[in-house]
């Protein structure tokens, strides 16, 4: 074993799940390995003003964060390197995890690797994420008070958006590429009855417009082929979230191909940890991925000083 290439803990991913299970296992002595990826940072990199996280009472945006945070782990003696994951085996210990540059192994690793959004691919939508166009009305709904919004999509988390977004914009409209709903009926009914929301069916963004900012979008009619340029001041797209695990061989996954977390962040595999939005369906927020990534890595922490014992943990 190459022991400069082995770490006591691996960590894939560079979220803020990931640098903080960093900065959690490198002050509690554990050589650390971040493997961050070519576009380090999560989705908060894609990100304008983040006024939620706390500690930041004017905000503060969303690369920056991601910066500090690196900077944080690094500090503490963190070795980031961004390069992608490609490989893992996860059978036998040491661990051994592959990128397309280097192989290393380690005694314990945290899966780290978060969710990306399913956009809808139209021209005009990269440039204006972050400007307009956002995957999460809680995280920028207050960017939107007063003004008119579209959501994209037909299941519970398209309702939720719009019923969030509703609280403070001036109108909301849910536009769905067919007749009829995925949603649950309790949530299509809450959208139904908010005075605030519109229903457009059979119908698709296909293209996104805008200076430096989201100011209207062509929306298409599928049933007459007719295409509208409608003005509009943000649109959040809610058809779902694609969980980085194609390269997790053995780690158990749900229907949805989220990691499976077995007992306070343990996957299925004794010693491999997981934090973030890669198991996280329900939140997917800055800040309870940073509590997810300091929960990890003090069960590795934990697992390591036990022989992979696996007691029970006890707050102090």
């Amino acid at each position: 074993m190459n022991m400069e290439n082995h770490f006591d803990v691996i960590i894939v991913g560079s979220g803020p799940a990931g640098l903080t299970a960093a900065i959690y296992t490198t002050r509690a002595a554990l050589k650390t390995l971040v493997i961050a990826g070519e576009k380090w940072g999560g989705q908060l990199m894609l990100t304008s003003l983040v006024e939620n996280f706390p500690g930041f009472p004017e905000g503060i945006m969303g690369p920056e964060l991601m910066e500090n945070m690196r900077k944080q782990a690094e500090h503490h003696g963190a070795v980031i390197k961004n390069n992608n994951f490609t490989e893992g085996d996860f059978t036998k210990r040491p661990f051994t995890l592959k990128t397309g540059v280097e192989e290393y192994t380690a005694s314990a690793v945290i899966l780290a690797s978060g969710a990306d959004a399913r956009w809808l691919g139209v021209p005009g939508e990269v440039e204006k994420i972050g400007k307009g166009v956002s995957s999460c009305a809680t995280c920028d709904a207050m960017f939107f008070r007063d003004r008119n919004i579209f959501v994209v999509g037909g299941g519970d988390s398209a309702m939720e958006e719009a019923l969030v977004l509703a609280k403070v914009a001036k109108s909301v409209t849910l536009i769905h590429r067919r007749d009829a709903f995925r949603a649950s009926e309790i949530m299509l009914q809450r959208a139904k009855d908010n005075p605030k929301i519109t229903f457009l069916l059979n119908s698709e963004v296909v293209e996104v417009k805008g200076g430096m900012k989201v100011e209207s979008a062509v929306v298409k009619n599928n049933q007459t082929g007719t295409t509208e340029e409608m003005p509009v001041d943000g649109i959040f797209v809610a058809i779902g979230h694609i969980p980085n695990t194609k390269f997790y061989q053995g780690i158990d996954l749900d229907e949805q191909g989220y990691i499976k977390v077995q007992d306070h962040y343990h996957t299925n595999i004794p010693g491999v940890f997981t934090a973030g939005d890669v198991h996280d369906r329900a939140y997917r927020q800055g800040i309870t991925a940073a509590g997810f990534g300091a929960a990890a890595a003090l069960e590795a922490e934990r697992w390591l000083t036990t022989d992979g014992k696996g007691v029970d943990f006890v707050a102090n």
